[in-house]
């Protein structure tokens, strides 16, 4: 393992930005200004990828752990994103449009977590922290440009072309996650390291609970999902109101461009400050951006500034993406328990998204936009207090770095 960047790895996650984006807030715009569904029923077909992320995320990790064949299950799940999202360009019948989001939640359920294992297997953890904030950064590049391409299609008159993105650029991923070596992938590293016989037993929710640090981490971003993810799709369906679902995906692409300009700022940022100011820190910026962007939604209707609020985004998601890949990896480090317990935690990231769809829909169709952004903001206030008392420093190294031990001692007399 050498002290450079892994290159495919990089290409991998460049095309990888637009596929585990997966289609929300785009499906959003589409199911209500093209198929005119209403907001309930966006909010069941939203969640339901969620769900089924959530009901596979857990046995998705333990397989992760297990197998050898990370790159052909990697090809897999790609492919498998790749034809539900054209199958949405085609479906005219509900049953079609929800199988196809199913099909995408359980994919998406092992690509965040065998991005995150081959890239420790292939660099090892003295490199992880590094490659993962350049990953990060890549990612967010390859969201910039799809999205870029599909506000082009969309403003063209090409509204399903967003999903024949998708399509191609999971194909794109399948290309460079094939260009990684089986061989180069360490297997015991990318679990965490050596797996304790103790613990073999154990279920992802067992690991998780027996660390008290993991738990009051679980709740935490189960929080922080539950108060970020409806927003984009609600702020998108705000812009689509009275006008097109061209307009409306053009919006979003511009909404998600502002966003993720600013995460690669804070994947460099990440990057560089991770292992010396600590974890904690740099979540509690990404906890506090939450309640401020929700508020700011209700400020106003003017498009351009909801596109210049939604950049907010990319610092709290930016943060969220790399620290919790570097918290579990510290949690777990030794247990070789890492994607066991990446895939707990994921599966109450999709327990927190699931509702946050649900619930904030239901509140829109009730009450208002507003009502739901203002209990978003509520949520996320919850979950950054839980944060700042309960949860500790993860990160070893930078809590020897700030602490300045003891004093030194006398001179030895000449």
């Amino acid at each position: 393992m050498s002290g450079r960047l892994n290159r495919p790895l990089l290409s991998m996650n460049f095309f990888a930005g637009d596929v585990t984006a997966g289609l929300g807030p785009y499906l959003a715009i589409y199911l209500l200004a093209q198929l005119h569904w209403q907001p309930g029923s966006i909010g069941l077909v939203l969640a339901l990828g969620t769900i089924v992320t959530v009901v596979v995320q857990t046995p998705a990790g333990v397989l992760i752990d297990w197998t050898t064949r990370k790159r052909e299950l990697m090809v897999l799940c790609a492919g498998v994103v790749g034809a539900a999202a054209l199958l949405i360009v085609v479906a005219d019948h509900p049953f079609l449009i929800f199988g196809a989001q199913a099909s995408i939640g359980a994919a998406l359920a092992f690509l965040g977590p065998l991005i995150a294992a081959i890239t420790l297997g292939v660099v090892g953890r003295g490199m992880f922290t590094r490659q993962t904030s350049a990953n990060q950064a890549w990612n967010h590049g390859g969201n910039v440009f799809a999205a870029a391409l599909a506000a082009g299609l969309a403003l063209a008159g090409y509204t399903a072309g967003v999903f024949v993105l998708i399509a191609i650029m999971s194909v794109g991923m399948i290309v460079s996650i094939l260009m990684v070596k089986s061989d180069e992938i360490d297997n015991d590293a990318a679990r965490g390291g050596t797996e304790l016989l103790s613990d073999e037993k154990r279920s992802g929710f067992a690991v998780v609970a027996a660390e008290r640090s993991l738990l009051i981490f679980a709740v935490c971003i189960t929080l922080f999902h539950f108060a970020n993810a409806a927003m984009l799709p609600l702020v998108s369906q705000k812009l689509a109101l009275g006008g097109d679902s061209g307009t409306g995906i053009a919006f979003t692409s511009a909404c998600i461009i502002a966003a993720q300009f600013v995460m690669i700022g804070m994947a460099a940022l990440c990057g560089a400050t991770a292992d010396t100011w600590g974890r904690k820190p740099l979540f509690l910026v990404a906890f506090a951006i939450l309640p401020i962007r929700a508020i700011l939604y209700t400020l106003t209707d003017n498009s351009v500034l909801l596109v210049a609020i939604q950049a907010l985004d990319g610092v709290a998601n930016g943060i969220f993406a790399i620290l919790f890949l570097l918290i579990v990896a510290d949690l777990t480090n030794g247990t070789g328990r890492f994607n066991l317990a990446q895939g707990a935690l994921a599966t109450l990231v999709g327990v927190g998204a699931s509702l946050s769809n649900l619930v904030a829909e239901e509140i829109v169709q009730e009450v208002s936009y507003d009502a739901a952004f203002y209990a978003l903001a509520v949520i996320a206030i919850v979950g950054a207090t839980l944060f700042l008392f309960l949860m500790p420093e993860t990160a070893a190294h930078a809590k020897k770095n700030r602490d300045p031990g003891p004093p030194p001692g006398p001179e030895p007399a000449a």
